[in-house]
């Protein structure tokens, strides 16, 4: 199953290549990108506040200054994020309108019977940062492990929070605990991620499913008990929480990311500039301690491997997908 990947690291294959200095003087002009001036429209997929708005706000501001443009964000949420790919899809295929999404992408192209586009009309540009999934309990719950957690809970019926219905964490915490661990769980889908958050923290749910973007906080200060981290090693924001190997289930390698993607008929120039300056702020030491701090580990790589990486993903997601029976019309 390719779920669990035996010594693969899921951060080795993504995102963009470094950007070469902008030249001073009259070369600066000679070699101005093709992407200077006019508007960089940024589509995020999702609500303000969530993980893809936070990085298409941490490195959208310097896409701007890199690449000589005014930079534009637009949150669409709805349909698992379907509705802002059909917007970039839509926009003129000229690189200026680029779609900011997570998992979701690959996870809808088998869960949604109808999408409204297909997966070849987009290209990616920088899958630029990913944050594992990640199990966590109330402070107060016996359990402070997963072994444990699932010792303890052997025969019950066990109830779980997640941000919705066919998310990379509702996806990955079912096939887990229904075929790997062979336990009763139900899911019960919030809204959003503070709402599926507050659920485990009042008791009203065993365990919350999630990025680890979407607790980081609350595990720190000790409200939340993190009990499996899908990395293949301990997670430098979440250094006590344990690994999923390490309580002998070893492989289970799984995350969301955030990255951006482009009409498919945009120019190859274009996209080629904005993956290689993505890259360079991905490289930048605040930018880096901004993202770790909130859960993501940044990405390197070339624009090839950045669509490697999805093509894979596009092929776990739908396996699991699969498995799980699960489907939206």
């Amino acid at each position: 199953m390719l779920f669990v990947r035996n010594g693969e690291a899921s951060a080795c294959a993504v995102a963009a290549l470094a950007i070469s200095a902008v030249m001073p003087g009259s070369q600066a002009h000679a070699q101005q990108p093709a992407t200077a001036g006019g508007q960089l429209t940024l589509i995020v997929g999702f609500g303000a506040g969530g993980s893809a708005d936070s990085i298409a706000r941490i490195v959208g501001n310097k896409l701007g200054e890199k690449l000589g443009q005014k930079v534009v964000i637009e949150n669409r949420p709805g349909a698992g994020a379907n509705l802002a790919a059909r917007a970039v899809i839509a926009a003129p295929a000229d690189g200026s309108t680029l779609l900011v999404t997570t998992a979701a992408l690959p996870i809808n192209n088998t869960l949604y019977k109808s999408k409204g586009f297909e997966m070849a009309d987009l290209q990616a540009v920088s899958i630029c940062a990913t944050t594992p999934e990640t199990i966590a309990v109330n402070k107060d719950n016996p359990a402070k492990d997963l072994k444990q957690f699932i010792e303890l809970n052997k025969g019950k019926r066990v109830t779980y929070s997640t941000a919705g219905v066919g998310t990379g964490s509702h996806i990955v915490a079912d096939y887990f605990f229904k075929t790997i661990a062979k336990m009763d769980v139900a899911h019960v889908p919030h809204k959003s991620g503070p709402d599926a958050t507050n659920a485990v923290l009042g008791g009203h749910v065993e365990f919350i499913s999630s990025s680890l973007s979407g607790f980081t906080a609350q595990i720190n200060a000790g409200a939340l008990t993190g009990i499996a981290i899908a990395t293949e090693k301990r997670f430098p924001a979440v250094p006590s929480v344990p690994t999923y190997a390490e309580q002998g289930f070893a492989g289970i390698v799984k995350s969301s990311w955030a990255g951006f993607f482009a009409s498919s008929k945009a120019p190859v120039a274009v996209i080629d500039r904005q993956a290689e300056a993505i890259s360079a702020i991905l490289k930048e030491k605040d930018v880096n301690d901004r993202l770790v701090a909130i859960g993501f580990a940044p990405m390197s790589g070339t624009k090839a491997e950045s669509a490697a990486f999805f093509s894979k993903e596009l092929e776990e997601w739908g396996t699991m997908v699969r498995t799980l029976g699960l489907s939206i019309d």
